[in-house]
């Protein structure tokens, strides 16, 4: 007997995002049914809101709830289990099954598509690579966002670009994923770490998380900022000029403008002797880029990628829960807005329109 379930759908054709009440079916062997507590609302949701498609699709990647149904290969939780769920496998290792992403028939007769699983729903089926047990005791609605916003900006800090303490970190974009690399930054022992944004409130924010200087991007340069912030008084590039620029620059946004200016707001490297900085793309971009090719080469810096903060779900949500119950993140302040199902539209408008300041979430 299938899980009776309200979804939202985005429809083949542009418009206004649906609730379908369906039924989910019964799990195959290495699906998880969940019913859910709360979900976040991510900004890269409306990159797919907004794209061309075939099919409807179906969105939400980070969630808690708790287990229903197992399927008959599933081991690692039961019924009644407390789970994160995540759009990243919990742990590939070699030999690990590849995971299959959720697919539903809906009522009409159309297939709707997810990328990997869906969380804007009141129930849930998932493939058992995406879903995470933890402790009973969590709170269960902020800690919904650990499975994408935490994740992903916390670690890119600390997997991707496995920051040091006295490292210097600079982060354009303050947004949920952007505060969660703040958080890993100030955790790691980063100095000093500088916050890129247009918007005061967020800046604040920003601060209240562990920024130690914060530059608003539509009054000053946030290049030339930076590097004034973090010029050396005796070292110099091979261009003769003062080594200058953040150890790592984070990108929590990957606009065109934004990917354009980290690379240049990396330092520069100490004459040979010493590379360049990191820049570190987090955000997903929807545009190609140009960079200075001849910056990276004779300051000897590195421009990569960060997907999912290069986390193992189930190595790394253990340790963000525990720095939240630490009080070292604080997951209830970073929550700003909550909304219910029926309110899905008005919540993606507000975050379209930069309402959010931290992250939104839905609870069920």
């Amino acid at each position: 007997m299938g899980t009776p379930a309200k979804v939202v759908v985005v429809p083949k054709e542009p418009g206004e995002l649906k609730i379908i009440a369906l039924e989910l079916p019964d799990p195959g062997p290495y699906q998880v049914v969940v019913k859910q507590y709360a979900s976040g609302i991510c900004h890269s949701q409306l990159h797919q809101m907004h794209a061309t498609r075939d099919n409807p699709v179906i969105l939400g990647h980070e969630s808690t709830g708790v287990v229903t149904k197992i399927g008959s290969e599933v081991k690692h939780v039961c019924p009644g289990d407390t789970v994160l769920v995540t759009w990243v496998p919990r742990n590939m290792t070699e030999g690990s099954r590849t995971p299959e992403p959720a697919v539903l028939e809906l009522p009409n007769g159309e297939t709707a598509y997810s990328e990997n699983v869906f969380t804007w729903s009141d129930f849930t089926i998932a493939d058992e690579q995406y879903v995470v047990k933890v402790s009973s005791e969590i709170d269960k609605e902020v800690t919904s966002i650990i499975g994408c916003a935490v994740m992903t900006g916390a670690g890119a800090v600390e997997n991707t670009a496995n920051v040091k303490a006295g490292d210097s970190v600079a982060i354009y974009g303050v947004g949920g994923v952007g505060l969660s690399a703040v958080v890993a930054a100030k955790t790691l022992g980063a100095n000093p770490i500088i916050a890129i944004d247009l918007d005061e409130e967020k800046l604040a924010f920003a601060r209240q998380f562990g920024a130690t200087h914060t530059i608003n991007a539509g009054e000053q340069n946030p290049i030339r900022a930076i590097k004034d912030l973090t010029t050396s008084q005796t070292k110099k590039s091979m261009t003769a000029r003062p080594v200058s620029g953040a150890d790592f620059v984070f990108d929590c946004i990957g606009l065109k403008k934004t990917m354009e200016q980290i690379v240049p707001s990396a330092r520069s490297g100490f004459f040979g002797a010493e590379p360049g900085g990191t820049a570190v793309l987090v955000g997903v971009p929807t545009t190609s880029v140009e960079l200075n090719a001849r910056d990276i080469l004779l300051s000897e810096k590195k421009f990569i990628g960060s997907i999912g903060g290069s986390c193992s779900p189930e190595r790394d949500f253990p340790k963000y829960i525990e720095w939240f119950e630490k009080g070292l993140l604080d997951l209830h302040q970073l929550v700003t807005e909550r909304y219910q199902l029926q309110d899905i539209n008005e919540a993606t408008d507000a975050l379209q329109s930069g309402k959010i300041s931290g992250r939104a979430i839905m609870i069920f």
